[in-house]
């Protein structure tokens, strides 16, 4: 609470732009989605995130580039393989197993799965950020919200435990 009565809108910080970011892109994903749609996407996310992390070639290729450009190539690599597996899994047997056939789950349910993934998202993108340019451009509470250790722990297992808190309804069951 006291980082929102500290915001300053006349003149908007990299903070505000990624709260704002975080509730439309967290909404707009679950209402346009569907929790079927994000689940996959939360599988390439994944999928993405431990290629990139496990590439014996990445950390060598990157490491003879300039510091700022090592951080902009693997962001690079991860948002290109997470959109090459999106669309192969999002056409595959991935979406056919997940989904059933005439339901995309409650709406609440695409509400928490989109909280998460976007959660998820902006905590892996800005792990790739110079940390010089995290501490001058972010508050403490934003990095300690995003990029620090316990937050990127928070942010790579919460989405796992919704997926199995929350579960589809079988044929006949209520509630």
């Amino acid at each position: 609470m006291d980082f929102i009565s500290n915001l300053n809108w006349s003149s908007p910080t990299w903070d505000l732009f990624i709260i704002l970011f975080f509730v439309v892109a967290a909404f707009l994903y679950g209402l346009s989605l569907g929790r079927n749609r994000i689940i996959v996407i939360l599988v390439s996310i994944y999928m993405s995130l431990a290629i990139v992390n496990t590439a014996p070639y990445l950390n060598n290729f990157s490491a003879e580039i300039s510091y700022n450009n090592a951080s902009i190539f693997k962001f690079t690599v991860f948002v290109g393989i997470f959109i090459i597996l999106f669309f192969l899994l999002s056409r595959g047997a991935l979406l056919r197993t997940i989904a059933s056939s005439d339901s995309s789950g409650a709406w609440w349910q695409s509400m928490v799965f989109s909280f998460f993934h976007v959660g998820l998202i902006l905590s892996i993108l800005m792990s790739y950020l110079p940390r010089e340019m995290l501490e001058n451009n972010l508050s403490a509470g934003m990095r300690n919200s995003f990029v620090s250790d316990p937050a990127r722990f928070f942010w790579l297992v919460a989405p796992i435990v919704m997926m199995v808190l929350i579960r589809k309804k079988k044929k006949g069951e209520e509630g």
